[in-house]
């Protein structure tokens, strides 16, 4: 049986490696470094029968990184979201757990979809009754491991390369709600492009996401500071705090100081 699996390994701790053992990870770096291994290769390299094999095969279909057909699988993720992942991850994990400390015991908060934004729910673990409105798959994870967590999942369109939910029902779902606080990703922002998505879809879900808050905090690795995506979600001057890394450079800084942006550097 041949089988394909994603081009690329998904890092360490996020929400595509939540709950798998270390050999579920072994065989999705041995399929990413060669899609067409077969059972007998696979069983050999991790050292378990082929039986053993299928049932781990079987295991990731369950969980959600492969799905099987008559003789084979195909990816569950789009490589984009894998390798996206992989960027600037300690930057991100300093970036997520510094939005987590914003939010309190029964807080309310709105999370729009991305890499970045997404981790967030893993480092809410330990607080109590937080209500999150998202529209991000990628949360959905840490919701089933954390009880306390009260998600409500906003439906429409799903687009998978972005690993959300976008369209007119999603922006109709997130209009019944009014939160606290909302955070958002960006694929570029500037104080000269303001914030902004790859896409309208993506773009139209965070502005109507930040709308329904009273504050609105950007979580934005520095990489991303002077790119411009291609739809905008407003200007950098509408958010109430944006959270880095201690990679964005001197100049940036005082550029966003010198227009009264507030900014927490981690």
């Amino acid at each position: 049986m041949l089988l394909v699996a994603c081009p690329t390994l998904p890092p360490k701790d996020t929400p595509l490696t939540i709950g798998l053992s270390p050999r579920e990870r072994k065989l999705l770096e041995l399929l990413a470094e060669d899609a067409n291994r077969t059972v007998a290769a696979l069983s050999k390299a991790v050292g378990v029968s082929a039986v053993t094999l299928r049932s781990d095969l079987a295991s990731l279909a369950d969980k959600g990184f492969i799905v099987r057909t008559h003789g084979g699988a195909f990816p569950a993720f789009r490589a984009n979201i894998l390798e996206r992942q992989k960027h600037m991850v300690e930057a991100k994990t300093r970036i997520v757990k510094a939005a987590a400390e914003a939010v309190a015991d029964g807080d309310t908060v709105m999370i729009c979809a991305g890499t970045t934004t997404s981790l967030m729910a893993k480092y809410l673990l330990g607080k109590s009754d937080v209500k999150v409105v998202t529209n991000s798959t990628l949360i959905l994870p840490y919701a089933r491991i954390n009880p306390a967590l009260h998600v409500t999942l906003a439906g429409g369109e799903f687009r998978p390369g972005d690993e959300a939910m976008v369209g007119p029902t999603t922006l109709g779902v997130l209009e019944q709600f009014h939160v606290r606080t909302a955070f958002l990703g960006t694929d570029g922002f500037s104080m000269a492009s303001g914030i902004t998505a790859n896409s309208v879809e993506t773009a139209t879900a965070a502005r109507k996401m930040a709308e329904q808050a009273q504050r609105t905090i950007l979580l934005a690795d520095s990489s991303k500071y002077g790119r411009a995506g291609f739809a905008h979600i407003m200007a950098l001057d509408q958010v109430s705090l944006v959270i880095t890394d201690d990679q964005l450079g001197d100049e940036h800084r005082r550029l966003l100081d010198e227009n009264q942006i507030q900014v927490k550097v981690v």
